[in-house]
């Protein structure tokens, strides 16, 4: 049947809630026994659910999350689908300590923000290769799909600098595309209907044979007209029409066994997107963007616990803009890497040397390149009684100079249940292709900018929850600002705020939240400065622009092996979409309520589905542009096996 989208909101709300309303009666019949003589089912027939994961992104190597000492997040597959038609931004701006703006629909230009730093002081991997614009810094985490992901690991704090260089000072996220456990053979077909005329078109096929080879295919494309993204206010870019999205995701992995100790692969994923935007006398203006990454790599594991990887990496992220302000901007990353882990009589050394080479081709103007040459050292330390962990990193960029970071953190358990840490970690940013260009008011004697990190946390977990209390206090110095239109290392801040988060499986009843304050202020001593129409200004003890003081966000859901349904509830305080804190820079606190799902109509049949802004709160992230009220996403897969 087709669907389309009605005039009145009203009447599209009822007919969304009219259709939950049946499954969730259908549901309710499906999981209850008809039958009172049937039995109920056993504890190991329902779907396991682990807090205490794996991630590699903390230290480099495989370590429970138990162990690690920087606060890290794990979004497994589970739960991203229930972000099925949606980005990865989407997902992250869920998490803890994760605050965003969107100017408008999908696709549209956004920025997030992790513990008070911008997008491009935290470095986004794809499998372990760096991606990212060259020119502005930040990924375009808006532009990758979540179906083709199959897990983010987020890794807070400034730890990572230490351990992946630069833009690393505010944390770490890492994105693993599908593929990398492939069990058995299999196929499936998406195709999902969602709110403003969204379409999602998909298919994907895993291939596992004994010889130790695992294939992963996935293609999807998303479609949608959007919503009109700028608000009557917005003087100069108003345009009262749909500024729509479009895109085409790929990804691959190929993974092949040679024997117990040699492994190699390859892995890509990539997205082609076209996104209208409302751009002044340019009523029609649109963006084409090319985003994505590929790498290859041999792993060789010589003993048990030790291991030696060579990977090669490459990445991309293109715009080209018909705006008058626009122009192409194509950004390309080289990575070659070897990175070590060798287990000793106690704990365990990592250890590696890297090579980048970062390129920008631009229309605005003429660059070439910049090439930068790394190597760290680590120690890792995880047993039931202490966490260790120290690394040192030296980076030598050819046009900045060299820097050197390091971080240094432990652990103890006071009992199985109880640990408490602390950490200390050096963090910089290297200045962008912008920044230190002439012709965007570059300064090509820019500094990077550097930070001090502290962290002190407690914890209690047991195997039916995980709860967790951060404090973090970040001194962050040489900001680049343009203070008289041309790049300085004048601007300081300072960034205090906890962090609490809490996770809990009872049964198939799983439920929590997290609850983040931040104190993220302007500290800069610079006097005389002026703006762009030589007005005076002073920021000293401003608030940071879009980090809400407060944020929170609670759920409750149900799993059993056939069914997923999570409800959750988001709260976001008021913050400044402007460093100046005007009044007409201030956005409204607002709440946000989401159901979503998962449910298993037959062994092969499966169905989706989201409801996001249930109340229609009316709210924005940013001023002048618009964002949606009550809207949903539904999709229905077909597996072969």
């Amino acid at each position: 049947m087709l669907l389309t989208r009605s005039s009145s909101s009203t009447y599209l709300r009822c007919c969304i809630l009219s259709a939950l309303g049946v499954f969730a009666v259908n549901t309710a019949m499906a999981v209850t026994p008809s039958d009172p003589d049937l039995e109920t089912v056993n504890d190991s027939e329902l779907p396991q659910v682990e807090l205490d994961k794996i991630v590699v992104t903390a230290t480099r190597t495989p370590t429970k999350i138990s162990n690690t000492i920087a606060q890290t997040r794990v979004v497994d597959k589970e739960e991203l689908q229930r972000y099925q038609g949606q980005s990865a931004l989407e997902v992250l701006k869920q998490q803890p300590g994760i605050s965003h703006y969107t100017n408008g629909g999908m696709g549209t230009t956004s920025n997030f923000y992790m513990r008070g730093y911008d997008s491009k002081q935290i470095l986004v991997l794809i499998d372990g290769v760096r991606y990212s614009s060259v020119s502005n810094g930040g990924a375009a985490l808006n532009l990758l799909p979540a179906d083709q992901i199959d897990r983010i690991e987020i890794l807070y704090g400034a730890s990572g600098s230490s351990i992946y260089g630069a833009d690393a000072m505010g944390g770490v996220i890492q994105v693993f595309t599908k593929g990398s456990n492939v069990d058995r053979s299999s196929m499936s077909v998406t195709a999902g209907i969602g709110s403003n005329d969204q379409y999602l078109y998909g298919v994907s096929a895993q291939l596992a044979n004994t010889t130790g080879t695992t294939l992963s295919l996935s293609a999807s494309r998303n479609e949608s007209d959007g919503i009109n993204a700028t608000v009557p206010s917005n003087v100069g870019t108003y345009n009262k029409d749909k500024d729509s999205f479009e895109s085409n995701n790929f990804s691959i992995a190929l993974n092949q066994r040679i024997n117990d100790q040699w492994l190699a692969g390859v892995s890509a994923l990539y997205s082609k997107s076209t996104t209208d935007f409302d751009d002044g006398d340019y009523k029609n203006a649109h963006a084409d963007q090319e985003n994505g990454s590929a790498q290859a790599y041999v792993d060789w594991r010589y003993m048990p616990s030790s291991s030696l990887k060579l990977q090669y990496g490459h990445s991309i992220d293109k715009s080209d803009s018909s705006s008058k302000y626009g122009g192409v901007f194509d950004t390309k990353q080289d990575q070659i890497s070897l990175v070590g882990q060798h287990q000793l009589a106690v704990g365990q050394g990592v250890y590696g040397v890297e090579y980048l080479n970062q390129s920008l081709d631009s229309s605005a103007y003429e660059i070439d390149d910049r090439d930068v040459t790394s190597a760290f050292l680590g120690y890792v330390l995880a047993n039931d009684k202490f966490d260790t962990q120290a690394n040192l990193r030296y980076d030598d960029n050819s046009q900045y100079g060299d820097e050197t970071t390091y971080n240094l953190g432990a652990a103890y358990h006071i009992n199985p249940d109880w640990r408490i840490g602390t950490s200390y970690a050096k963090g910089f940013r290297a200045p962008t292709f912008n920044d230190i260009y002439p012709g965007y008011g570059g300064n090509p004697d820019l500094k990077p900018e550097t930070s001090d990190n502290y962290e002190a946390f407690v914890e209690y977990s047991t195997p039916l929850q995980s709860t967790r209390l951060t404090g973090y206090y970040n001194d962050v110095e040489d900001l680049i600002s343009f203070p008289e239109g041309t790049a300085v290392n004048v601007d300081k801040a300072k960034v205090k705020g906890i962090s609490l988060t809490s996770d809990w499986v009872v049964d198939s009843y799983l439920f929590g939240g997290s609850y983040d304050y931040q104190d993220a202020k302007d500290k800069s001593d610079y006097t005389g400065r002026v703006d762009f129409n030589q007005n005076a200004f002073d920021y000293n003890d401003n608030h940071l622009p879009y980090r809400p003081e407060h944020k929170g966000l609670v759920y409750v859901g149900y799993r059993l092996p056939s069914l997923d349904v999570r409800a959750e509830y988001q709260y976001v305080g008021d913050y400044y979409s402007r460093v100046a804190n005007t009044d007409a820079q201030s956005i409204d606190s607002y709440g946000l309520l989401n159901i979503s799902g998962n449910y298993k109509l037959t062994d092969n049949l499966s169905m989706t589905a989201r409801l996001n802004n249930i109340t229609n709160e009316d709210y924005t992230t940013d001023v002048g542009y618009n964002t949606d009220g009550t809207n949903f996403f539904t999709s229905l897969t077909y597996n072969w096996f």
